[in-house]
C-alpha cells in the first residue's frame, strides 16, 4: 500500500510555511505582539489601581443595570470571596485576558458574520472552516502561537480568539437570516439600502442570537485559560497549573471555584444583555 500511495510530507509543508511565514513578517507579529500585550498589561494595572472592594461594586452596578439584582449580589460576594482567598490580582489578570480575547473575537467575528449572511459563496466558504476550528483541540493552536509570539501572554490571547470566534460567527450569521422575509420585504419596498435594512432591521432583530454567540465565546475564551498557562499566560489558569504539576489539590480547588465564580458571572450578564427588547421586558 505504502508502495502505491506514497506519503504526503503534510507535517514537513506546514513546518516550511510557518517558517517562512515567521521570515517574511517578524517584524509584523512583533508589532502585533507588542500591541496586544500592551492592551493586557495595561487592562491589569488599570484595574489593580481600583480598591477591590469598589471594584466588585462596579461590577455588581453593571450586573444589576444589565441583569437582575440576583445576579448582581452574587457579582458582589463573588468577588469579594475571590478577594479573600488571595486570588484578586491573578483574577484581574485572566479577566483582562478574556476580555482582550472577546473583543478581538466580536469585531472580526460579527462582521464576517454578517457578510456570510448576505453572500451566499461566503457562507460555503467560510461554514467549513468554522468546523474545523471547532472541532480542532484546543492545544493545537499553541503551537503557532508560540513560534509566531513566542512565549507569554499574546500566544494566549491570539490562541483564545481564534479558539472562541465560531460561535459569534455561526450565530451572528443564523440571527439575521431568521429575520423573518416580510420584513426584509417591506424594507425592500420603501427603497431601503443593504446597509440601512442591516442597520434598522436585521441586526437589532438578530441581537439575541448574536449575543448568545458572544456568551459562548466568552465560555470558550474562559475554558482557554488553563490552557494557555502552558506557554506562559498568567492569571488563574497559571495557578491551577502549577496546582496540577505540584499535586496540590486544595489551591487547584480554590482557583478553579474563582474561575467558575468569573465564569456564572459573565454568562448570566452576556445572556440578560440580548434578551432586553424595546420597553425593558425580557423574553
Amino acid at each position: 500500500m505504502d508502495k502505491l500511495l506514497p506519503r504526503l510530507p503534510f507535517a514537513d509543508w506546514i513546518d516550511d510555511g510557518v517558517d517562512w511565514l515567521v521570515g517574511t513578517f517578524g517584524s509584523l507579529f512583533d508589532g502585533i505582539s507588542g500591541f496586544l500585550s500592551g492592551i493586557v498589561e495595561g487592562s491589569v494595572e488599570w484595574l489593580s489601581v481600583v480598591p477591590s472592594i469598589l471594584l466588585a461594586f462596579l461590577f455588581s452596578l453593571l450586573a444589576w443595570f444589565i441583569s437582575t439584582r440576583r445576579i448582581a449580589l452574587f457579582s458582589f460576594i463573588g468577588f469579594l470571596f475571590i478577594d479573600y482567598l488571595g486570588y484578586w490580582y491573578p483574577m484581574l489578570q485572566m479577566l483582562a485576558l478574556v476580555i482582550t480575547s472577546v473583543f478581538f473575537a466580536i469585531i472580526i467575528g460579527v462582521p464576517i458574520g454578517i457578510w456570510g449572511s448576505q453572500k451566499a459563496g461566503v457562507r460555503k466558504v467560510v461554514n467549513p472552516i468554522l468546523d474545523l476550528m471547532q472541532t480542532m483541540p484546543a492545544f493545537v493552536y499553541l503551537l503557532p502561537a508560540i513560534f509566531f509570539f513566542n512565549i507569554g501572554v499574546v500566544p494566549g490571547v491570539v490562541a483564545s480568539v481564534i479558539f472562541s470566534m465560531p460561535p459569534t460567527i455561526r450565530l451572528t450569521m443564523l440571527g439575521i437570516e431568521q429575520v423573518p422575509k416580510d420584513l426584509i420585504e417591506a424594507t425592500e419596498a420603501f427603497g431601503s439600502t443593504t446597509w440601512q435594512r442591516l442597520g434598522k432591521v436585521q441586526i437589532p432583530l438578530a441581537k439575541p442570537t448574536i449575543m448568545a454567540g458572544v456568551n459562548q465565546s466568552i465560555m470558550l475564551s474562559l475554558s482557554m485559560v488553563v490552557i494557555a498557562s502552558m506557554v506562559g499566560a498568567p492569571g488563574l489558569g497559571e495557578e491551577v497549573y502549577r496546582a496540577v504539576t505540584q499535586l496540590k489539590t486544595g489551591v487547584g480547588f480554590e482557583t478553579g471555584l474563582a474561575i467558575v465564580i468569573v465564569a456564572i458571572i459573565l454568562d448570566r450578564i452576556t445572556q440578560h444583555a440580548g434578551k432586553k427588547k424595546q420597553g425593558g421586558t425580557i423574553l
